[in-house]
């Protein structure tokens, strides 16, 4: 990155954000949109408001394209907590179920990973946005209805287990748009005879594009006030 990077938001432009924990993917683009001042921005790939990482940002024309930065492989890089389940298979919700895993070893982990790699039929969990007669599955959870999911599938390029820490399991994940990371630590856990859920997640790849080339968002919106206050004493000496 430039010290002073020259942006032309209008025609179009492709940000790198490095999306803070607890955020949604809505308040980033909000965040830029507002610093930006204008309205066509958007991102390619929601993030979980607990995860971190890598979110494209994409600006006025640019955001013809984000329905191809979306449909690019992903990498994942997270900790599967191991033991327990919870309704959203991430930390957002309570665990509502233990499981002993005093007789599950690295080996076990090791013998699981051929049956994920490949084409997998996975099930999203019923906290996402995912609609269901025209409801977000989320909205059925929280009113307590009961919803038959639909598999689907998605594909799992390269799966490891970085270093397991008995309850944690680190790992790292390359896999197709689509993928849920939340669902594979849950199905990970039933593999191995007992509950898991995602405690931690952040994407640190988009197809080519890398998380240690991305923003902070308060860095970047001081940058494009900083250009605008540029460009507006700029336009005011040339009068």
């Amino acid at each position: 990155m430039s010290d002073a990077p020259i942006w032309d938001f209008e025609a179009g432009e492709v940000l790198l954000v490095n999306k803070p924990k607890t955020w949604t993917s809505f308040d980033v683009v909000n965040k830029i949109r507002y610093a930006i001042g204008i309205k066509k921005v958007g991102h390619a790939g929601t993030l979980d408001p607990l995860a971190t990482g890598l979110l494209i940002i994409c600006t006025g024309k640019m955001t013809k394209q984000i329905d191809g930065y979306q449909a690019q492989e992903k990498e994942y890089t997270g900790t599967i907590y191991l033991g327990k389940t919870t309704p959203s298979y991430d930390g957002e919700t309570e665990p509502d179920a233990e499981f002993d895993i005093s007789e599950i070893s690295e080996l076990n982990f090791q013998a699981i990973i051929p049956q994920f790699l490949g084409e997998i039929q996975q099930k999203p969990p019923i906290y996402s946005a995912i609609k269901k007669d025209g409801v977000r599955l989320y909205e059925h959870a929280r009113k307590g209805n009961e919803v038959e999911i639909t598999s689907r599938t998605v594909s799992i390029f390269d799966l490891e287990f970085t270093k397991i820490l008995f309850p944690e399991i680190h790992f790292r994940v390359v896999c197709s748009k689509g993928t849920y990371i939340r669902s594979l630590a849950h199905d990970i856990g039933k593999a191995l005879g007992a509950g898991a859920y995602l405690s931690e997640l952040r994407r640190t790849r988009i197809g080519h594009f890398s998380v240690e080339g991305a923003w902070e968002v308060q860095q970047l919106c001081q940058e494009i006030r900083l250009q605008r206050e540029r460009m507006a004493a700029g336009k005011k000496s040339n009068q």
